[in-house]
């Protein structure tokens, strides 16, 4: 026999295994399914409410679906109650049991004696009506949203929700109906009805069109709810009715978006809610988050804007860390809108960034990041960096890419710039992307007046930090030092600049300083590497220290990393010929990525490739990079890597446009240095000799070919005529064949035809952003392979951010692609260039095509595309 339901959820309660549990709801299916046999009537009721628990719990209770619908079809109340009960949690709209209750469900929605099972049949309608029955019952629905009863009014208009959700096609006639619900007595229909207007627009945003000229009505209801104690029984923490105020604030944003007309009518309400509402309580704290959005949605005044974001200004200061989330994310979509109003609250924004919470340091830093301009950059960054003294190791990466990115931007001048780019690689030199030591120094050789102050301020910071500097920071410090380290010297630094102490450094002090590094660092290569290139370049700026830099390269010649080993041997090799080392050591010239890129041919700059060239980039790995094995076996140097500072960087120079004639000396010198190349064309056999001194030469160079090419590279000779190469003997480019990059043959020096204007095709476009290619052919020997200059223009309204071009190529065709010249592409022009190479192997076979992925971040979005270029002119 069944028992009752408290005794069965007792035992429930008191099973201990789920086993025991599963044998209890076992027992009391069967006698379920018993007692529906026996067909008694008195217990039916008691039956399905133990059939609703059961079902709760997880177990099947498929077998008495029938029992609802017995209780729906009773005449009873207490029956129908737990009949719809059951029907609304034993069944949903799948069930094609379900169809047979639409005839229950039409003559209870028909009821005139009991209103409470007119209520029943529509809250059931509601919850479960498919779309067949909301087809056959909509008619009685409409009808009972003019009922006299309030109760009945309220329960019509939710269930019509419910309908038009299921057959948008019924959404016109519940249009008026909707609306004449906003002039009931009732606050409770007039949130039902409010609620079925933003379900229609939703649906049919043309609908807005027509409920526009009930703004005012809306309007006046919600002046009535600020008036205190107008509704006693809805008032929730002194507020009035706050759910309906939501409602009526949120379909004032929806009629008001776009309409100048409707806003103005509105703007008036909108500022009393915002003026009187107390945000003191959750109630009030939503009501003027809703109104901050509406008033941030419809086309505000000025004025009214700034009021909606003093009320987010508010939220930031509070105690709830959901609210200031909150807060944050609105001023995140509405700083486009008027940053001058949000700039207003910077102080409070800069203060969450430190806040405990990760997610709300996160969204602030992203705000931060949209406020910041050329007027504040300065205090912000200040700010910045006292907090990232004392963050979070997880929260440090963001952090520091965000002011670096900042301080890119928005420097006021070039020592500026400096300063805070030292100052970052100081307190997170760890976190500091090599790309942004590359662009300081690309900067910083652009800029003569700062290069006695950075070598003074690098050699300050390696002094006082050097145990706990990072790589990055060492190395971009040993490169300066390197570079410009005679200018440490007080006699030929030139004066300090404003503010600037004096630093008295002898000479004998720098290269204290890099034995220390040296011994500080000795684990790290890289670092051993840049220290090892920079003292051979201090060795023709700092002559009266040549002994004791030359025993600290001579030091790693038996060093077991190979790539520190392979210098040490390479530069004392360049000991030998001191003629020329003055030349070889000169300082580099200033460094621009896009132009150093299109003036070299980009498969021999290949080991020399990076955004500014081989040498600006510090945290590489280094020159030469491994030995190339010679005819006799013997270990030659190889190729420069495509990082770090190489060979080329060393020498100083991109090759000149004109040649020059040289002294014989200098050219027997060069020749010695480069490995015994001849200064008479030998018989061709002689190319199988062993090889002597750095690398393997091409023993058919022509001697006036290898001493005017070197001699334009190094830049030394006068203006002496060159002399033509004759075609019948090409020579090869000894600093090729040092470099290991493909020795091109030389050509006669004749003048070359004016060249075509390189074409352009548009490569993709969406969001805003256009994506254009200009093609280019480098080599006119060579037409397989083209150059690309990807330019990216952001023609939208909107800041895109963290910006990334990735491109694929088939297998048949080799694709290199140089560091983009930034992430960030400013609202209405901002650019952002990229170099692309590409070597088609089977020119004229197959043309080129490209598949791109493009990923960039609008507005908080990040968006990821892809696409096809096919629209490559003929011949490429």
């Amino acid at each position: 026999m069944s028992i009752r339901l408290r005794d069965l959820i007792k035992q429930v309660r008191a099973c201990k295994t789920a086993a025991e549990e599963r044998e209890v709801i076992a027992k009391e299916s069967a006698a379920l399914r018993e007692a529906f046999r026996d067909q008694d009537q008195s217990y039916r009721h008691r039956n399905v409410a133990k059939l609703m628990y059961i079902h709760m719990l997880g177990y099947p209770t498929h077998f008495g679906q029938m029992e609802t619908l017995k209780l729906i079809a009773g005449s009873g109340f207490p029956e129908k109650r737990m009949g719809y009960l059951g029907l609304m949690i034993l069944l949903d709209e799948r069930q094609e049991v379900l169809m047979l209750v639409t005839n229950s469900l039409k003559m209870d929605l028909n009821n005139t004696k009991n209103p409470y099972i007119v209520g029943l049949a529509l809250v059931a309608l509601g919850n479960i009506c498919s779309a067949e029955m909301a087809r056959d019952l909509a008619p009685d629905v409409e009808k009972l949203m003019d009922s006299s009863m309030a109760y009945i009014r309220k329960k019509a208009a939710l269930c019509a929700i419910r309908v038009v959700k299921k057959v948008p096609d019924l959404l016109e006639q519940f249009v008026d109906k909707a609306a004449e619900l906003l002039n009931d007595r009732s606050q409770a229909v007039v949130l039902c009805g409010a609620t079925l207007m933003l379900q229609i627009v939703e649906l049919e945003h043309s609908m807005v069109v027509k409920y526009r000229p009930f703004v005012s009505g809306i309007c006046r209801i919600l002046r009535q709810l600020l008036q205190p104690g107008i509704s006693p029984e809805h008032d929730i923490g002194g507020i009035t009715n706050p759910f309906l105020q939501v409602k009526l604030l949120r379909l004032l944003r929806l009629l008001g978006k776009g309409d100048a007309h409707s806003s103005d009518v509105m703007s008036d309400i909108l500022a009393q809610v915002a003026s009187n509402i107390e945000g003191a309580r959750n109630a009030g704290n939503a009501i003027l988050y809703e109104c901050v959005q509406t008033i941030m949605g419809i086309e505000s005044i000025g004025g009214l804007r700034v009021l909606a974001i003093n009320i987010l200004g508010r939220f930031l200061a509070n105690k709830d860390n959901n609210i200031r989330y909150v807060a944050l994310n609105t001023l995140a979509k509405v700083v486009a809108v008027d940053t001058q109003a949000v700039q207003r609250h910077r102080a409070t924004i800069v203060e969450c960034v430190k806040d405990a919470d990760v997610s709300i340091r996160r969204r602030a830093l992203e705000l931060v990041y949209s406020l910041v301009n050329e007027a504040n950059i300065r205090t912000l960054t200040r700010e910045l960096l006292d907090y990232l003294a004392v963050s979070d190791a997880e929260f440090k990466p963001d952090l520091t890419a965000k002011i670096c990115m900042l301080i890119q931007r928005f420097a006021p001048d070039r020592r500026w710039h400096l300063d805070q780019l030292l100052a970052v690689m100081l307190q997170a030199g760890s976190y500091v992307k090599d790309e942004v030591a590359r662009a300081l120094l690309v900067q910083l050789t652009n800029t003569p007046d700062l290069h006695a102050y950075a070598a003074r301020a690098m050699f300050r910071s390696l002094s006082a930090n050097g145990d706990s500097a990072s790589p990055i920071l060492v190395c971009t410090a040993v490169w300066v030092i390197g570079e410009y380290g005679e200018m440490l010297l007080p006699e030929l630094g030139g004066p300090l600049l404003p503010g600037e102490a004096p630093l008295p450094v002898s000479e004998a002090d720098v290269v204290s300083l890099l034995e220390v590094v040296l011994r500080r660092h000795r684990a790290e290569a890289v670092v051993t590497e840049h220290v090892l290139t920079a003292a051979m370049k201090l060795t023709a700026r700092l002559p009266s220290q040549l002994a004791r830099l030359k025993a600290v390269i001579g030091r790693y010649k038996t060093n077991v990393q190979l790539e520190a080993q392979t210098r040490s041997c390479e530069y004392g090799k360049i000991f030998q010929h001191d003629r020329i080392r003055p030349s070889l050591l000169e300082r580099m010239p200033a460094l621009d990525e896009a132009e150093w890129l299109k003036a070299n041919n980009p498969d021999a700059a290949a080991a020399a490739a990076g955004a500014s060239g081989g040498g600006s980039a510090p945290g590489s790995a280094a020159a030469s990079a491994g030995g190339a094995k010679s005819a006799n076996g013997a270990a030659a140097p190889a190729a420069a890597s495509g990082s770090g500072v190489d060979l080329l960087d060393m020498l100083g120079g991109s090759p000149a446009p004109a040649a020059a004639a040289a002294p014989k000396a200098l050219v027997d010198d060069l020749d010695a240095l480069l490995g015994g190349v001849p200064t008479t064309a030998p018989a061709p056999a002689a190319a199988a000799a062993p090889t002597a001194g750095l690398a393997p030469m091409a023993a058919a160079a022509a001697a006036p070919a290898v001493s005017d090419d070197l001699l334009n590279l190094l830049g030394v000779g006068g203006g002496a005529p060159a002399t033509p190469v004759p075609a019948a003997a090409p020579a090869l480019d000894p600093l090729a064949a040092i470099l290991g990059a493909p020795a091109a043959p030389a050509t006669p020096l004749v003048a070359p035809p004016p060249a075509a204007a390189a074409p352009t095709i548009v490569a993709w476009q969406g969001h805003g952003l256009s994506v254009s290619f200009t093609l280019t052919k480098p080599q006119p020997g060579n037409p397989a392979v083209t150059d690309i200059a990807a330019t990216t223009t952001n023609n939208d309204a909107l800041e895109v951010t963290d910006f990334t071009l990735q491109a694929a190529v088939p297998k048949f065709m080799q694709i290199r692609l140089e560091p983009a010249s930034g992430s960030v592409l400013a609202a209405r022009g901002g650019v952002v260039s990229q170099r692309i190479a590409i070597n088609n192997t089977q020119h004229g076979v197959k043309s080129l095509v490209m598949r791109l992925r493009i990923t960039f971040t609008i507005n908080g979005q990040t968006h990821e595309e892809m696409g096809e270029v096919t629209n490559f002119p003929p011949g490429l």
